[in-house]
């Protein structure tokens, strides 16, 4: 697991993206944990990593704060809204008949959905060099867009960087390098926020799994 996240780590830092598909699966598969826990691990994981990115996009002068606060502010309070309330109201079983769907099931199964997205996102960031100059959109749907990815990608632990990036380059127009650099601190804040919801709701860390992990994907 510890090997797996150098890679990750890699991975995050070329792409500014992509941090928690890799998370995710180390923690389950690799590291034998729950996924409702390793959601919570990852967001730690995944913000951290995100917050130490940021420094280096901020420094250059490729993080744009008007950006932050009018995609943030949603996504972070839709992220620590699903963690602190959403998450616990979730029953487990989800559902008994006609099949037993827990509530571990149902995150990894949203959670491979998300990977399909992901997959195609990142392909798709790619082809995307500077935005379009009538890709402006009103501030409602920003707004909401925000909230959809605070709520979804805090719903199955994931950073959402190839969902967060293609919106700041089409509906805030940013060039992509700082939709980049802003999507780091979106995600650090969103994240990092986010898990505080578990913190008030008693979940605990193994706190020397946290720093190994950490660690390697330095």
């Amino acid at each position: 697991g510890y090997v797996a996240a150098v890679f990750m780590g890699a991975v995050f830092g070329v792409i500014g993206s992509g941090a928690s598909v890799l998370t995710m699966p180390i923690l389950v598969y690799l590291m034998g944990f729950t996924p409702v826990i390793a959601t919570a691990y990852s967001l730690v994981l995944v913000g951290g990593s995100a917050a130490l990115g940021s420094i280096h996009y901020y420094r250059q002068g490729l993080i744009d704060i008007s950006s932050v606060l009018f995609f943030g502010i949603p996504s972070i309070l839709t992220a620590y809204l699903t963690r602190a309330w959403l998450l616990p109201i979730l029953p487990n079983p989800i559902l008994t008949s006609p099949i037993y769907i827990s509530k571990n099931f149902l995150i990894m199964a949203l959670f491979c959905i998300l990977l399909g997205v992901a997959g195609g996102m990142l392909l798709w960031n790619g082809r995307v060099q500077a935005p379009k100059k009538n890709g402006c959109h009103s501030m409602g749907w920003i707004f909401l867009e925000g909230a959809v990815i605070g709520c979804v990608t805090a719903l199955v632990g994931a950073g959402g960087g190839f969902l967060i990036i293609p919106a700041l380059v089409l509906f805030l127009g940013l060039p992509m390098k700082k939709a980049i650099g802003t999507s780091l601190l979106v995600i650090a804040l969103k994240s990092l926020i986010g898990f505080l919801g578990d913190v008030q709701n008693g979940v605990s860390l193994k706190e020397h799994v946290v720093m190994l992990l950490m660690l390697a994907t330095l």
